[in-house]
């Protein structure tokens, strides 16, 4: 007979809560022994959190792992992942067998070193750098809360649950991440904090003498202090946290490594395998006699029903939506599914027609907020913001409603000064589902959203960043907020689109390809000063879809072949208007996305290259990269230093990228 949490098998009646949170300590001190390395402790010392956590309060389907409307849970404290896994191979996903568990941290295992989405069911995130996870959650949170503004109660009503450690809460993103989930009024936001007094190098104190409670609470949090071994504690708290109107910490005072006879409450346990004798000694004081890997069946039992808790909710759910209007149903599942409307691109297409067709000169800022405007009006589900530079970044449109203290139902989000914190909040925003966000930031402070970038990249999100001040083109605010390695730096991510389009029409096929790119986030570099327009006819394709194209052919044979990306594609016609007046064939190549333009057919790449013998790169940025249109042996125009504090057009000419530098270095070539 199948048990729901309704029914009690007999077994499982007969299990205490420790001999279940000693199933993880077990299965953590066993997994990591055998990959000799790895983090016991925390697994340790939170296994009583998490066993409260898991038997009692989370709603979760292992049967059906992504379900919408489950809670979710973050293990921000990635280097403790074995708990996760345990929790995941206990309670009955199917992607965490036994033999999973006794493969931690080896090449081709769903079970990594640090929880890596979408290598297994019940992986809501990927984390490990400290902080992020706890950041994502506040994305997660936000997520929940704005669309059930749009669905309602009966399709989206749950709560966001997060394990932290001290590590996460010393890293700066956990103050831009807890600062704006009170300012918003995260309610359903609930943060079980590993305090357990222990970092690598050894106790806390050596390092920190924060009273984190104080601290959150002056960030609009409700805080609370209990014993992170006393189930009864550890539940009345999570239980009260749940009616407060306000986000919640939950400080767990847990000794690491718990059970370690030798070893807990030290550093020794926190990243190494305990060794032979101590698990021996371990599981004696734990009174845990089974062999490695072995969870008596009784147990096992107690934690399958443990599985099925949700199972009740998950139904319910399931009749409300079933009985949801048809068209209600379809946009859930449409959003859900991250498919976008299917009137996106043809609004995009009739409006790049007349941008052909004005040929504007604006700042490509201007032309991403123009295009914006119809993208929220036609994608519902895009959720902008900016790290208080909205004027400047030029991210909200007229339609967008501000995201605001307690009131959820805006697509726009003032995200304050907290760039990181809004980079890994806009990843738990597209991890949760049914949103695609986006805001901005200068590209300088790239420095800043780096950390989340890299991870947005690595679990394939659509996340859009948007970059605007691109270039010494900014010009008076000088180097330091003028980007040089910035663009190459950013293209060296793997699985990240770096776009830079040169005028209005390029602006508008970068972000429809920005919001068709599923599986992996994007960057739009934006300039300040304004383009002219460069594109000047209809195509019957995305040209910036193919990541670099021939925008002007030579007259003949080419001699010579302009690569140029943004504002200098402007620079690039204008060099080839002068070598052609003087019988040299130029043929000019925009290249606003060098991702797209890699994954390219070969031929296709080929011609776009070219055969001229001599070639020209040209970028207000360093050079790296460039090899792959120029070869070692072609020309580079552009920086090989920061800039300075001067108007943009003095700035070009100083730093002599110009369409006359670009014409005298390739005759000298010829």
């Amino acid at each position: 007979m199948t048990t729901t949490s309704n029914e009690t098998s007999p077994e499982a009646s007969r299990v205490s809560h420790n001999d279940m949170a000693n199933a993880i300590r077990a299965l953590a001190m066993d997994a990591v022994q055998k990959a000799r390395s790895g983090h016991p402790g925390m697994p340790m010392g939170m296994a009583d959190v998490a066993t409260v956590l898991f038997t009692k309060f989370l709603n979760y389907a292992p049967q059906a792992p992504d379900w919408p409307d489950r809670d979710r849970f973050i293990l921000s404290a990635g280097h403790g992942s074995m708990l996760l896994y345990a929790l995941l191979h206990l309670t009955g996903y199917e992607d965490i067998t036994i033999d999973e568990i006794k493969n931690f941290r080896q090449l081709g295992s769903k079970t990594a070193g640090h929880p890596e989405y979408g290598h297994a069911a019940g992986i809501e995130t990927t984390t490990g750098p400290l902080g992020q996870g706890l950041a994502n959650a506040v994305g997660f949170a936000l997520a929940e809360r704005h669309l059930n503004t749009t669905f309602g109660d009966d399709l989206v009503d749950h709560f966001t649950y997060v394990i932290a450690g001290d590590g996460c809460l010393m890293e700066g993103i956990s103050q831009e991440a807890i600062s704006l989930a009170g300012h918003l009024g995260l309610s359903k936001l609930i943060v079980l904090f590993d305090d357990n007094g222990i970092s690598i190098d050894g106790a806390i104190d050596l390092t920190d003498s924060t009273d984190q409670l104080m601290r959150f609470e002056a960030s609009g949090w409700i805080t609370t202090r209990v014993d992170g071994h006393n189930p009864a504690e550890i539940e009345a708290a999570i239980l009260a946290a749940k009616k407060s109107d306000k986000p919640t910490l939950i400080a767990c005072k847990t000794i690491i490594g718990f059970g370690s006879p030798n070893k807990q409450g030290t550093a020794a346990t926190h990243g190494a395998p305990l060794g032979e004798d101590e698990i021996a000694a371990a599981r004696e004081k734990l009174n845990w006699p089974h062999a490695p890997f072995e969870i008596p069946a009784e147990i096992q039992a107690a934690w399958r029903q443990a599985g099925t808790r949700g199972k009740p909710a998950l139904e319910s759910w399931t009749a409300r939506f079933n009985s949801t209007a048809t068209e209600i149903q379809a946009e859930f599942n449409r959003r859900q599914k991250g498919t976008l409307p299917e009137e996106l691109e043809p609004a995009v297409n009739s409006y790049i027609g007349t941008l052909i067709a004005d040929a504007p000169k604006l700042a490509t800022r201007q032309a991403s907020q123009n295009i914006l405007a119809i993208i929220n009006e036609t994608v519902p589900e895009t959720l902008g913001g900016s790290a208080d530079l909205t004027g400047s970044n030029n991210t909200k449109t007229a339609s967008l409603k501000n995201i605001a203290t307690g009131s959820f139902d805006g697509r726009f989000i003032h995200y304050g000064i907290r760039e990181h914190g809004m980079a890994a909040a806009m990843n738990g925003l597209a991890l949760h589902g049914g949103i695609i966000p986006y805001s901005g930031t200068f590209l300088v402070f790239a420095d800043y959203c780096r950390g989340a970038i890299r991870l947005s990249a690595l679990m394939g999100q659509r996340v859009i960043y948007v970059m605007t001040h691109d270039s010494i083109g900014l010009g008076e605010d000088g180097p330091t907020h003028q980007p040089v390695e910035h663009l190459a730096s950013l293209r060296a991510i793997p699985n990240l689109n770096v776009f830079r389009p040169a005028d209005a029409v390029e602006t508008a096929e970068c972000w429809l390809a920005a919001l068709q790119s599923q599986d992996r986030p994007s960057l739009i570099a934006l300039t300040r000063q304004g383009l002219k327009a460069v594109r000047r006819k209809i195509e019957p394709e995305s040209l910036s879809a193919k990541g670099a194209y021939e925008l002007l052919p030579a007259d003949g044979e080419a001699q010579v072949s302009l690569f140029a990306t943004g504002s200098e594609v402007g620079i690039a016609v204008k060099a080839r208007t002068h070598l052609q007046r003087d019988n040299i064939a130029t043929r000019v190549v925009s290249a606003p996305s060098w991702e797209l333009f890699d994954v390219q057919p070969e031929a296709y790449r080929q011609q776009i290259l070219g055969t001229a013998p001599v070639r020209v790169g040209i970028e207000a940025g360093v050079e790296m990269g460039w090899n792959k249109f120029i070869n070692n042996d072609g020309i580079f125009v552009g920086m090989d230093s920061f800039g300075a504090s001067a108007p943009a057009s003095d700035l070009y000419k100083h730093f002599g990228i110009t369409a006359d530098a670009v014409v005298e270095a390739a005759k000298a070539k010829l």
